[in-house]
């Protein structure tokens, strides 16, 4: 079959100016949405398709076809993703004869994904003929059933009809629902030549969790922040108790809980090749040595670790200019 990773990238973003091409962790962003292509084992071809010669290039150099610079009419704020990729479509079909079987969306402000993602959604098509379409969804953190219209005197009426009041139910008894993240659409090429449509009638959705996509810049700090470890070779410190173990009163540290959220993202850190570090207080007011203890808990909740240190001293607060606050790490790592 052949199969299209197409990935549009125009030069005139305005919230991250030229963020399709910006050094991210050591490469320019859309090199990413190549490589993760490249990695694919059902894509045979990747394009680019943009506006400017500048990207153009810098696309080539990381492997993406260019085969023509993109008309200004399909590069504007206002363009269609149907627009694009029709365009790139025809293109491809008047001077090569060749209209792809699938064709994947790859959107360069995702520098981050799951290439096994790309994969199981392409399956999907393969497998399931009568789907046009498989689109990323990922749960609702505001839903619908509680939104409203305003009219121009201040009136509101409930954007969802299809239940009685549904606005004044309790959230858990409401369906649930998901919104398109864009990470990646997967689309038959005669869904887009032939219906000009990016999606078709039958749209299978792929649920995510995690959604880097990158429109400001605190999201891509946070990019920059899970590439650079994501490539290994940083030292973390990590404290026991209050991070790894949940805080036991009076200092019992051999009753201690484990935190399974920390120790799971402990453990994905070291893998990537990290170094971890442990560094606790325990015995610093007790005077008990909790070495054995300590060991024995940590190999029981299956912590990975290079070191592990006792003499942190005890503090109320700790002040470093190098401290990712632990709820951070949690949302960019779980």
């Amino acid at each position: 079959m052949n199969i299209f990773a197409i990935i549009p990238a125009r030069c005139g973003s305005k919230s991250v100016p030229h963020k399709n091409i910006r050094d991210l962790a050591g490469k320019p962003m859309l090199a990413y949405s190549i490589e993760h292509a490249k990695k694919s084992k059902y894509v045979n071809r990747i394009i680019l398709s943009t506006d400017s010669k500048e990207y153009a290039s810098i696309g080539k150099d990381y492997g993406a076809e260019v085969p023509f610079i993109r008309p200004g009419e399909f590069s504007t704020d206002t363009s269609l993703d149907i627009e694009v990729f029709h365009h790139c479509l025809s293109f491809l079909k008047e001077k090569e004869g060749i209209v792809p079987d699938i064709v994947v969306q790859l959107r360069p402000t995702y520098p981050i994904r799951n290439v096994q993602d790309i994969d199981n959604m392409i399956e999907v098509l393969i497998n399931n003929p009568e789907i046009d379409s498989v689109r990323t969804i990922a749960p609702a953190k505001e839903i619908p059933y509680k939104m409203w219209h305003k009219d121009d005197d201040g009136i509101l009426s409930p954007i969802m009809t299809n239940i009685p009041e549904c606005y004044n139910m309790p959230r858990q008894s409401l369906p649930k629902v998901y919104y398109q993240n864009a990470c990646i659409d997967v689309i038959r090429g005669k869904t887009i030549l032939e219906d000009y449509s990016m999606n078709g009638k039958c749209i299978y959705g792929y649920e995510m969790n995690k959604n880097y996509d990158i429109d400001t810049e605190a999201e891509f700090k946070r990019a920059e922040v899970y590439l650079k470890i994501a490539q290994g070779g940083n030292r973390f410190v990590f404290d026991i108790d209050g991070v790894i173990a949940k805080i036991h009163p009076d200092n019992d540290y051999a009753k201690s809980e484990a935190n399974i959220d920390m120790i799971k993202i402990i453990n994905k850190l070291y893998q990537m090749g990290n170094e971890i570090i442990l560094l606790t207080a325990r015995g610093y007011v007790t005077g008990i040595d909790w070495e054995d203890t300590t060991k024995k808990q940590l190999g029981k909740w299956g912590l990975h670790y290079h070191e592990l240190h006792f003499g942190k001293p005890n503090a109320d607060y700790y002040i470093d200019d190098k401290m990712i606050d632990m709820d951070y790490l949690i949302d960019i790592m779980l």
